[in-house]
């Protein structure tokens, strides 16, 4: 699950990086989940002391590998593993961390693997994105699902918002153009979409601050 979910051009949420800007990274193990090509995990190797990118996807794995090595980063390592199949302890982190890769099966293995302290980091698309189509994404949340998966996984909400973002266009042909796109693409649309940006820790059935 989530193998390529981040393309190339996909930016990463200033937002979320500003809340990871925040925490003790420099002594941290970090698991990045449905990590693709590794543009989160890069992004922050040089903050952690050490980090692991997953995914299903084999091809996005070995990118992922061959970019590190070029950028002659030691600290980040990149495993193919399901991030929805197995359990995370082999990876022993003190932090997960998902970028538009995200469903409560990540939430529940994130509970089991963070000891009580630990923060689990993610942007997630948010359910709104899925209106027109009629059919929400099981990878979509919002506010109350995010909240209901999390409290029953242990974690403690400690920053949640949505990030709207409105696309504008020369033109109104370019716009039904986008439209067009859009639903032959079977993506999002390309007006007013936004990602449930949000920031947890491990929570105490424990505790829960930052």
């Amino acid at each position: 699950m989530c193998g390529g979910c981040r393309g190339e051009g996909e930016r990463i949420s200033s937002t979320f990086l500003g809340l990871l800007g925040t925490e003790p990274l420099a002594g941290s193990s970090v698991l990045d989940v449905g990590t693709g090509w590794g543009r989160l995990a890069l992004e922050l190797a040089p903050r952690s002391r050490r980090i692991v990118g997953i995914d299903r996807e084999v091809a996005l794995i070995e990118d992922a590998r061959r970019r590190v090595a070029a950028a002659g980063i030691a600290n980040a390592e990149f495993v193919v593993a399901d991030a929805e199949a197995g359990e995370y302890h082999a990876f022993t982190p003190d932090m997960v961390v998902a970028h538009l890769c995200m469903s409560d099966a990540i939430v529940e293995r994130a509970g089991r693997v963070l000891a009580p302290g630990r923060a689990f980091g993610f942007v997630a698309f948010e359910a709104e994105q899925w209106r027109e189509t009629g059919r929400r994404s099981r990878f979509a949340y919002d506010e109350s699902r995010a909240r209901a998966v999390l409290d029953a996984n242990g974690f403690a909400v400690e920053h949640l918002e949505i990030e709207r973002e409105t696309q504008q266009y020369a033109s109104l042909e370019a716009a039904l153009a986008a439209v067009v796109d859009w639903r032959t693409s079977g993506g999002v649309t390309a007006a007013g979409s936004g990602t449930s940006s949000t920031w947890r820790r491990a929570g105490e059935r424990s505790r829960a601050a930052i």
